[in-house]
């Protein structure tokens, strides 16, 4: 039995993920939320930590970790209740300290580094829930048993989400951070823009939190 991946399965998942991934979902509202209130290197460290996160959600969904998160009641809920609540402390974060960004040096005049944010967006892509709901959902149709190793298939195919998912929450934190540079001509909308990213991000934490499971 082969445990080669088929072009044809590749181009199918990655036609079904591209998707659901270029609908701005909650990854999108956070990366956009960092960059307007941080900046662009800061959203990017924040891309690259919440992608470490889906990428550990991911493997442990091939392993067949996934369906604990799916079945359980229990565990879905304390996940989505914690990622939630992290969410919005960092809104909350991003709020308090909108007086101390500059477009002119996001980096340095910014309240965290580029360690914390990735960190930081580690922990929202681990804690997330719907990782584990779309990976346990999506992956196992596009596996062919035939072919054998089956956990060798999904992590295959979610390498190639994750790499996806990658790439337009890049595009997303550049643009917002254009967008971010441009409004930012003077203190008052600087501080304006800090505000509206921080918000948006206590708005996904309480949307996600307000989320049912699904079914």
């Amino acid at each position: 039995m082969s445990t080669n991946v088929s072009g044809e399965q590749l181009l199918t998942f990655g036609l079904a993920a591209l998707v659901l991934i270029v609908i701005p979902g909650p990854s999108v509202v956070f990366v956009i939320g960092r960059a307007l209130a941080y900046g662009q290197r800061v959203a990017l460290a924040s891309v690259a930590g919440n992608t470490l996160g889906l990428l550990l959600v991911m493997t442990l969904v091939a392993v067949g970790l996934g369906a604990v998160v799916a079945e359980s009641i229990l565990v879905f809920t304390v996940l989505k209740v914690l990622g939630a609540a992290y969410l919005v402390w960092l809104g909350i974060q991003a709020f308090r300290h909108r007086s101390a960004l500059h477009v002119d040096d996001d980096l340095a005049r910014s309240p965290i580094g580029w360690r914390t944010a990735m960190r930081q967006g580690f922990v929202v892509g681990v804690s997330n829930p719907k990782g584990f709901m779309i990976f346990a959902a999506l992956l196992p149709q596009f596996v062919e048993r035939s072919r054998g190793h089956v956990p060798v298939q999904m992590f295959v195919l979610g390498a190639l989400a994750v790499t996806l998912g990658l790439v337009c929450d890049a595009v997303w934190a550049a643009a917002a951070s254009r967008l971010r540079d441009w409004f930012n001509a003077s203190a008052g909308r600087g501080r304006a823009l800090g505000a509206v990213g921080g918000l948006s991000m206590i708005g996904l934490g309480i949307g996600i939190a307000a989320t049912g499971r699904p079914d």
